[in-house]
């Protein structure tokens, strides 16, 4: 990969290093740029590799003795062939400064295990099933969404995805759109997947902090459900850290309570992303 790394003489210099034990070596199959600030990236999937839509995996580069790893949603639903991630630019971060440079046929490595809180083995049954993301936070209900078991568990799916301006909202308005055509689970969706998308500082149809729109009830106003109710709704939150403490304790004051792998409830958190 030619990529700069420490030692080397110029940013077009390739320097090989040994592939790191229990880590795959995936081959980049597409990159997507939607922003300055965000891409999407495809890359084979390893034929051994499992795991269940909503979790995330430590993906790095082969760009050092020891390589750094970031966690990393996996964007893709469980049955998909390739793996896709949803990812921000860091000019200065020590992974995402170079990630964001990749190109097909470039390697990229992944640990072997994935793990994470935002499954359906974390909630109880419901009727209706919200995604609050913001951000990158959106990668694990990108998985979600287009995961047959998500329809066959909730008769109504709600994807939220709050940004600053209105080209960062574009990826979710593609996976929405990509998802209602579909052949598989195309006609899972229908009158079933809702899309909510707002904005904090750019002017769109619908403006604000999501923890502004669900105190003030324009959220569900929009969507036309009634509010959170623990007898029906269950919740995920991916994001920012601060969005994730604000929502928390905005579902909590509305009765659900917080589940887990071990012991499934009414909502869950991602605490291991940051972005």
């Amino acid at each position: 990969m030619n990529i700069a790394v420490p030692g080397s003489a110029t940013e077009d210099q390739t320097v090989e290093f040994p592939i790191p034990a229990g880590v795959f070596a995936e081959r980049v199959i597409s990159v997507t740029h939607y922003t300055d600030n965000l891409f999407a990236f495809r890359i084979t999937r390893p034929q051994s590799f499992r795991f269940r839509s909503g979790e995330f995996v430590m993906i790095g580069l082969p760009n050092a003795a020891k390589p750094v790893f970031r966690a990393y949603s996996i964007a893709s639903p469980s049955w998909d062939e390739e793996l896709e991630f949803f990812s921000i630019k860091v000019a200065d971060g020590p992974l995402t400064q170079h990630l964001q440079k990749i190109q097909p046929g470039d390697t990229v490595l992944m640990r072997q295990k994935s793990t994470g809180t935002l499954v359906h083995d974390a909630l109880l049954p419901g009727k209706r099933l919200y995604m609050i993301s913001t951000g990158t936070g959106i990668a694990p209900f990108a998985s979600l969404v287009r995961d047959p078991e998500t329809y066959e568990k909730f008769d109504e799916v709600i994807l939220t995805h709050t940004c600053r301006d209105v080209a960062e909202l574009k990826y979710g308005e593609e996976l929405i759109a990509d998802t209602r055509e579909d052949p598989l689970i195309g006609e899972l969706t229908e009158g079933r997947l809702k899309h909510f998308a707002s904005t904090t500082r750019e002017a769109s149809p619908e403006m604000g902090r999501i923890t502004t729109l669900i105190e003030n009830g324009r959220l569900f106003e929009a969507l036309g459900t009634e509010p959170l109710n623990r007898e029906v709704d269950r919740v995920m939150i991916c994001g920012s850290m601060a969005m994730i403490k604000d929502v928390k304790e905005l579902v909590e004051k509305a009765g659900l309570k917080e589940g887990s792998n071990s012991e499934p409830a009414d909502f869950v958190v991602e605490r291991a992303f940051v972005g």
